[in-house]
């Protein structure tokens, strides 16, 4: 009897569709050759990671966390701020501690858990929380303050506002450390070769072509080259050392006294370079 095996299942790897990722992913389909790579938003990776239908994938930091220990960090490439992040804002229309109702842009959690955390240690404010479609224009929601993120938040809104948070600038002003939005996991159990290190020679390509993506993607979101090139170069961080990793766990430590998270979770890096 002669026994035929099929082909190896391969690899899936999912990654963000924002602008802020590209430098993660420059040339990673070539450098994980036995893969398929997935672009979608940071939201709908966390639950495919979940469910089995991606291996591994550029998940929200909060999704970590929440994954309960299932899962592990598996680089040291991550999507984080040292400072004013630019994506990533909270718009409000009313005074801080007069929010009532708080609008969640869908495509991403972190954000939206900075935002009450942020929200409630300064302000003692826990509003309702409300849906921001992504298909949808800002200017439809009735919140009081609404989270905005990605490439639609590097432009400015029509609506003028009474306030606004950068939240990257507001965590690192709090806090004194950068803040980890997005870093590449795993499910404990599942092995993915070689993958693991091109993932960080994928980022270490992105970083040396900076200047090449933003001429190249700045004209498909309508921005500037020189705001794209400023926001690659100086709002954002792509090394997960350790300043990153004790903002990570400080992020968790008030998430999960606020119940945003599972407590006991432990923060473990797979196979990841010692911090720089």
């Amino acid at each position: 009897m002669t026994v035929t095996f099929g082909e190896p299942r391969r690899l899936q790897i999912g990654a963000v569709t924002y602008l802020n990722s590209k430098p993660l992913v420059e040339g990673l389909a070539e450098l994980a050759a036995g893969a398929d790579l997935r672009l979608d938003y940071p939201s709908r990776l966390a639950d495919d990671l979940t469910s089995g239908r991606l291996d591994v994938a550029l998940i929200p930091s909060i999704e970590y966390f929440r994954g309960d220990g299932r899962y592990e960090v598996v680089s040291d490439a991550c999507v984080a701020a040292r400072g004013p992040v630019l994506s990533v804002k909270l718009y409000t229309r009313v005074p801080w501690n007069e929010i009532r109702t708080l609008a969640l842009d869908e495509g991403s959690r972190t954000s939206a858990t900075l935002a009450r955390v942020l929200l409630a240690e300064r302000f003692g404010v826990r509003p309702e929380l409300l849906p921001l479609p992504l298909n949808r224009p800002v200017l439809e929601s009735p919140a009081d303050a609404l989270v905005i993120i990605g490439d639609r938040a590097i432009s400015s809104p029509e609506e003028q506002f009474r306030d606004t948070w950068d939240l990257g600038e507001e965590w690192n002003r709090w806090t004194g450390l950068p803040f980890v939005f997005a870093m590449w996991v795993t499910r404990a159990d599942c092995d993915l070769g070689p993958v693991e290190e091109a993932l960080s020679r994928a980022r270490d390509l992105g970083v040396e072509r900076l200047e090449a993506i933003a001429r190249r993607e700045a004209p498909l979101l309508g921005l500037s080259l020189p705001t794209t090139i400023q926001y690659l170069r100086e709002n954002l961080h792509f090394v997960l050392g350790e300043p990153e990793r004790k903002g990570l766990q400080l992020f968790y430590q008030y998430a999960s006294r606020l119940g945003l998270a599972p407590s006991g979770v432990d923060l473990v890096c797979r196979s990841c370079p010692s911090p720089r």
